[in-house]
């Protein structure tokens, strides 16, 4: 029989299942803040697996930084509007 791939999804629930402990020693509000950074990456699995120069984890980060970058520049926006809107 030949070698089975471990998927980008089972190498991202492996990592997720081996920071398990890590996650536990966080406050219950911060629990919820990593977990939506797992799910932040989850939402760029076809690209992670496409970052074949990167170690999965990396990619991950990578992911979750961007989506991290995409709510900041929503939110500063969102202040500009806020700011235009009260000094018009």
């Amino acid at each position: 029989m030949g070698r089975t791939l471990v998927t980008i999804t089972q190498l991202l629930n492996e990592t997720e299942a081996n920071l398990a402990a890590f996650r536990r020693t966080l406050r219950r509000s911060d629990q919820y803040v990593f977990d939506g950074l797992f799910a932040a990456a989850r939402r760029h699995i076809a690209a992670i697996g496409q970052a074949e120069s990167l170690l999965p984890f990396e990619s991950a980060l990578l992911a979750m930084l961007l989506e991290q970058s995409k709510e900041i520049a929503v939110l500063e926006q969102k202040v500009e509007e806020l700011i235009k809107k009260n000094s018009g």
